[in-house]
């Protein structure tokens, strides 16, 4: 029996990347979820033209965007087997979600995390900050919880039953370092697949500001700190 399969986009002022995004996601999945977070462009409009769900969350946050997607589906009938997170940016590349869910379907792993390794990275792609960012948030993980984690990226699938036991309540930077942190504090089986990456479309939100990177990397260690300590 073939899995019912989501897909979560946060999406905040994505309407030149939005449409790509979701027409490059391979047809397996079930429904395509965009969640416009106080988007002032047309990212709503393109995302449903492109056929995606859509939904909105006025409150700015990435963490925010995903909660409200996971409340749709909570109220679903059909509960799905996996939800696979992803950019609506276009810096990751949709196809290789069959990739991405592959170990969750064949080896009955728990959480899959799409690592933008660096040979498979364009150019330019991932700032000086994101990079120094990534490694030392894993080196840490590595640290206090012998992790083998090597980024935290975005694009991501996680058997749905395991995501609802995470109990996720970061609202903004935290979302991706807080589900990895609790996959592993539960003892939670996961593996990393190599995934491409490339420049984004528009401007990065995060990373692109100061303001943006101070607050994650703030975030981020915060949540390590605050579980290394528990």
């Amino acid at each position: 029996m073939s899995s019912i399969i989501k897909v979560i986009i946060p999406a905040y002022n994505e309407q030149d990347s939005i449409a790509n995004v979701i027409n490059d996601i391979p047809n397996i999945v079930d429904e395509i979820i965009v969640i416009s977070n106080n988007s002032t462009d047309n990212t709503e409009l393109n995302a449903k033209n492109a056929g995606a769900t859509v939904l909105q969350e006025n409150r700015r946050g990435y963490g925010y965007a995903c909660l409200k997607g996971m409340d749709y589906i909570s109220k679903l009938k059909q509960k799905p087997e996996i939800i696979v997170f992803l950019d609506g940016d276009y810096s990751d590349y949709p196809e290789q979600l069959t990739e991405i869910i592959a170990p969750i379907i064949n080896k009955n792993i728990d959480f899959v995390l799409g690592a933008r390794v660096k040979k498979l990275r364009e150019d330019g792609s991932m700032t000086p900050q994101q990079v120094f960012g990534n490694w030392l948030a894993t080196f840490l993980m590595k640290l206090f919880f012998n992790a083998k984690f090597s980024d935290l990226g975005p694009f991501r699938a996680i058997k749905y039953d395991k995501l609802l036991a995470l109990k996720m309540e970061d609202k903004t930077y935290g979302w991706t370092v807080e589900m990895q942190l609790k996959v592993l504090k539960q003892k939670m089986s996961y593996q990393e697949i190599p995934v491409k990456y490339r420049n984004r479309i528009g401007v990065s939100k995060v990373s692109g500001t100061v303001k943006g990177t101070i607050f994650a990397g703030v975030k981020i260690l915060t949540w390590i700190f605050k579980y290394s300590f528990k």
